[in-house]
C-alpha cells in the first residue's frame, strides 16, 4: 500500500469515486 502525506487546506469536499474492479476500490480526489 502507498502512503502520501499532504498538508495544506482543502478548498473543497473530496470527490470519491468506487472502481468497477472485483475489490470494489475507493478513490478520491483532493483539492489542496
Amino acid at each position: 500500500m502507498n502512503k502520501t502525506i499532504l498538508m495544506g487546506r482543502l478548498t473543497k469536499d473530496p470527490e470519491v469515486k468506487y472502481l468497477q474492479d472485483e475489490n470494489s476500490t475507493a478513490m478520491a480526489r483532493y483539492t489542496l
